[in-house]
């Protein structure tokens, strides 16, 4: 028996019967040889930290666009932490938390450089229009290695597609979706208040007495209602629903709308757009990569493919080169 069939036995032996099992899954888009150590889910988590879109990540907004602190979130700190949150439910659940990671390490990686702000702006002037979901999906489809893909399971590639609007097929990626709200709700709060845009005391005291008042206190609750709902509901008590929507709703009034964190965005979205107009009148000018991805698909998608695999500072650079005079000096 191989490493691999040994933890396969175990997971049947040990995992709730709401799991997915990885000796179950539907398989890959392409048929492989399976590994003598790890198991398809295993591989499948390995492939997604390993490649270069994660890598990336370190250098992709959160929220505050270029903050001039060393704690605030990046897209790869946000990754982490909703990974963190999604295998302490799923293992409190008996459920695969090799899946559960795997879907949770690869279910930004579509996602644009500037935050939100490039992913509104893309979906504008891209006539597909765009979400950093189905991006993500066509990373590890169609993008990674040289355009093969990194050949995922049919179930971690369910999960990264339905983690924002959509509930996933397991029950494994349903906790994903949960973990993700959990974590950009907290650290969020906890980045707003280290800019100043809000202070402790602004949370409404009909949030802060239920789910509680710091941020290891607001997880413990959440992540608690959720497991103690079981695998089958996964959902959170009727009191500390209300208090997380009402958190919520706090969050994009004071937080995510707030001028102080929008100020630069429109600058963002300038860019992005006059980045997006360059390419598409000019797609031979695209790295040969991305060439390639328009030849097989068409201008408008490898463009996106190329504007959302940038980081901030490579798509500032990328914009300079293009649109600044190289004799000028900048300050």
């Amino acid at each position: 028996m191989t490493v691999r069939e040994y933890t396969e036995q175990s997971e049947a032996a040990v995992l709730s019967k709401h799991a997915c099992l990885s000796s179950a899954s539907k398989g890959r888009q392409r048929e492989e040889e399976k590994c003598g150590l790890r198991t398809d889910f295993q591989r499948d988590r390995d492939r997604i930290i390993h490649c270069n879109a994660f890598a990336r990540l370190k250098q992709k907004t959160q929220v505050f666009l270029n903050p001039t602190g060393d704690h605030y979130r990046t897209r790869l700190t946000h990754t982490l932490e909703v990974s963190q949150i999604a295998r302490t439910v799923s293992r409190a659940l008996r459920l695969n938390e090799d899946l559960t990671e795997a879907i949770a390490l690869g279910h930004d990686l579509g996602h644009t450089p500037f935050g939100h702000a490039g992913e509104q702006i893309l979906d504008e002037i891209s006539p597909k229009g765009f979400r950093h979901y189905r991006q993500s999906l066509r990373v590890v489809d169609y993008i990674e290695k040289d355009g093969r893909g990194l050949n995922l399971t049919a179930e971690v590639r369910d999960g990264i597609l339905k983690h924002t609007d959509m509930w996933a097929d397991t029950v494994e990626g349903r906790v994903v979706r949960h973990a993700d709200v959990i974590a950009y709700l907290n650290h969020d709060i906890e980045d707003a208040i280290r800019a100043g845009v809000i202070e402790a005391g602004d949370i409404p005291e009909s949030v802060s007495g239920v789910l509680g008042t710091t941020k290891t206190q607001r997880i413990t609750s959440l992540v608690t209602s959720l497991i103690e709902s079981g695998a089958e509901k996964l959902s959170y008590s009727p009191e500390i629903e209300r208090a997380k929507d009402e958190l919520y709703r706090f969050m994009f009034s004071n937080v995510y709308r707030n001028p102080v964190c929008k100020s630069e965005e429109s600058k963002a979205k300038t860019m992005i757009e006059m980045l997006y107009r360059h390419f598409i009148g000019k797609p031979e000018a695209l790295p040969e990569d991305y060439r390639r991805l328009a030849d097989r698909f068409d201008a408008d998608t490898a463009v996106c493919d190329y504007i959302a695999g940038m980081t901030d500072s490579y798509c500032t650079n990328v914009f300079l080169d293009i649109f600044v005079p190289k004799s000028w000096t900048l300050v």
